[in-house]
């Protein structure tokens, strides 16, 4: 066997997965056939049990293959593959004697699947292992069984949490949950799986777990989830969670599963978040492919950007310096870091070990160890040429020097070094563990050692690195800022900003650009917009500058073009009469002249990178597979002439930009 190991051991078997040429195990079509091909044999056979594990260190198995869903382009096709799996896991979970699955790092989707057809679970007790059903992320539901196997296991309600939300949950979690039957440390975990083997019972859920997910009530509970669904999810835009609802309202069978995957893994929605999935692990392929050598990273700047950039850093086990001219901001960096970690790490230890790893370090020493120096400090191109001219004099010659900055280019910048082939940009976004992407900024100058070291660092940290040339607002901002411009334009035309918002958030925006420029903070907008201006030839609207010389700065001053309550939330409107301005299309067309630009004028190298910046960078619409994609299936000379109309009403911020006459070109020329 290519991809399984079957390893004797007294009376019991050992099945350990190891994917051939792959970090990762994911259940191919390949894999699956040869799972067959062994289950055969040991249906033949009298054993006291089987064990199933994985031999790849970073977990047991993360789901389907991705990349054979892009070949599958008819309903027929994809049910036939999940009625084939269904078929796998159904010998698995019918076989004579125990079977028992362990469960170390992510066992997520197929992968959870499987160990769902298996009568027992173990699964390591740390921080790295989570199990989940993550499909309703890539526009579909379980299909290999799931939706059958995972009610009847944990009980209807939590079954519903997990395959709606997609979330994982930890080691701990499952076990409370009944996902799992024992948690173990490392050391433990086959003497725990061998155990189960005996007489041990596999866990049931309690009476009143089970009582949800009985007729009369299951309609009920189906009928309660989905009027909190439909609050937060458009069912045009994401139909899998409707799907699961009326799945599990019906008791459905798993052919009724496998022929509901079928239609929605071919439908619009899941074929273009497959495309977006795809691209982010295109993203971290390009960064693994170059050693970081970093060991200790210095921050410059202990403000919210660069404190949460020190300590994501070291939440994934880098040395952090954080420097600031006050002590007092480090001091509050430092308790900001403490919080962050006491939510995502849990355990004391290891809470107390990322604190260890995150020194204060008001007077700077840590420059001169460091490998990595990631200035933050405020948007200011004097101050941080001064920085930088300090830097470069006490850093190891070999030290990488990255700028944090969101629109300076990086030539502006790197003019006062003696070797500005050693700066970077490493363009983080707010809020930064939210945030997935990273702008990778290369100026004309950058080394590309310097710049594959820089890459690879922003994968270790576990984030989207995406190479964009230095130019300026880069790619996110630039595209961003003349979308943000448009809906202020139309606020001061009389447009009532809540139409302004529930217009974006209808097309699939995750909020309004209203909203966004108050979360983002009206100062830092306008500071962009002006450093924009110029060189886009962008006009910015006097509105803005007005609120920001009135200090209404937005969520963070309590007030901007909405007003917050003291925790934050914004004070709700009565909505306005409907306008007969055509909100959507200048919003949406004022980001796709803008991105049209950026590809033409190469500012990422193409259509998919822009696509990614723009899903990953700003939350983009999701279903619509990013801009680029979303142009391509309305087409570009509609959308030109569209841009056309809106010029000769709106002016010249309409008129379309140069790349729309070979769009064609630069749209499938890039993807190829």
């Amino acid at each position: 066997m290519k991809h399984w190991q079957l390893h004797d051991a007294d009376e019991h078997v050992t099945l350990v997965l190891d994917v051939a040429g792959a970090s990762v195990n994911t259940l191919s079509r390949e894999v699956m056939r040869e799972l067959d091909e062994i289950l055969t044999g040991l249906e033949q056979r009298s054993l006291t049990g089987l064990i199933i594990r994985s031999a790849k260190p970073a977990g047991f198995i993360a789901g389907a293959d991705v990349h054979e869903f892009e070949h599958i382009t008819d309903a027929a096709t994809a049910t036939r593959l999940a009625r084939s799996g269904q078929q796998v896991f159904d010998r698995l979970a019918d076989l004579p004697f125990p079977t028992v699955a362990v469960i170390h790092g992510h066992c997520l989707g197929g992968g959870l699947e499987l160990a769902l057809a298996c009568r027992q679970r173990v699964a390591r007790e740390d921080e790295s292992t989570r199990l989940g059903l993550p499909e309703v992320r890539l526009g579909i539901h379980p299909g290999f069984g799931g939706t059958v196997r995972l009610p009847a296991l944990i009980g209807a309600l939590p079954a519903l949490q997990l395959m709606l939300t997609g979330r994982s949950v930890s080691a701990r979690q499952a076990h409370k949950l009944g996902l799992v039957d024992d948690i173990v440390p490392e050391r433990h975990l086959l003497a725990a799986a061998s155990a189960c083997l005996g007489t041990r019972r596999a866990h049931r859920p309690a009476w009143s777990k089970r009582l949800p997910g009985w007729w009369p009530l299951r309609p009920l509970v189906c009928t309660r989830a989905l009027k909190q669904l439909k609050k937060r999810v458009n069912p045009e835009h994401y139909p899998a969670p409707y799907r699961i609802l009326e799945l599990r309202r019906h008791n459905a069978s798993q052919e009724q599963e496998a022929a509901s995957l079928g239609e929605l893994l071919v439908g619009r929605t899941s074929t273009n978040l497959v495309h977006v999935f795809l691209l982010g692990e295109r993203l971290k392929r390009e960064g693994r492919s170059h050693p970081h050598d970093v060991q200790r990273v210095h921050v410059i700047g202990a403000g919210v950007m660069g404190a949460d950039i020190a300590a994501w850093s070291a939440l994934h086990g880098f040395s952090v310096s954080l420097q600031d001219r006050d002590p007092q901001i480090v001091a509050q960096a430092m308790a900001r870091a403490y919080q962050f970690f006491r939510k995502k790490l849990k355990t004391p230890r290891a809470i107390q070990q990322a604190m260890d790893r995150l020194m204060p370090d008001a007077a700077g020493h840590g420059l001169r160890q460091a490998d990595l120096v990631i200035e933050a400090i405020v948007e200011n191109a004097d101050a941080k040429q001064a920085l930088f001219r300090h830097v470069e004099q006490l850093a190891p010659a070999d030290a990488l020097l990255a700028s944090n900055t969101s629109s300076i280019p990086l030539e502006t910048i790197g003019s006062v070094l003696r070797d500005p082939t050693r700066l970077v940009g490493l363009h983080f976004f707010n809020p930064v563990p939210k945030m997935q992407l990273v702008e990778v900024v290369r100026a004309a100058q950058s080394s590309d050692g310097v710049l594959n070291r820089v890459h690879a660092f922003t994968v270790a940290i576990d984030k989207l690195p995406l190479v964009v040339k230095s130019s300026p607002g880069f790619l996110v901002n630039r595209v961003l800022m003349p979308y943000l411009m448009e809906a202020m334009h139309m606020v001061e035309e009389g447009v009532a900003m809540w139409e302004v918002d529930r217009a974006a958030t209808e097309f699939g925006m995750p909020m309004g650009p209203v909203e966004l420029a108050d979360s983002v903070g009206l100062d830092i907008c306008l500071a962009v917009a002006e450093e924009l201006s110029e060189p886009l030839g962008m006009s910015v609207p006097e509105r803005l500058r007005t609120m920001v010389e009135r200090g209404q700065l937005g969520k963070k001053s309590g007030q901007g073009f909405y007003r917050y309550d003291a925790k934050g939330r914004r004070k709700l409107r009565a909505r306005a009469k409907p306008t007969d301005v055509p909100i959507t299309e200048r919003l949406i067309l004022r980001l796709l002249n803008e991105a049209m630009a950026c590809l033409r004028e190469g500012v990422v190298k193409d259509a998919d990178a822009i696509d990614a910046g723009l899903v990953y960078g700003t939350g983009f619409a999701p279903y619509l597979g990013g801009p680029m994609r979303y142009v391509e299936s309305m087409g570009e000379t509609g959308i030109s002439h569209s841009l056309y109309r809106l010029s000769e009403e709106y002016g010249e911020r309409f008129v379309p930009d140069a790349g729309w006459s070979e769009a064609r070109l630069l749209l499938r020329g890039a993807s190829s």
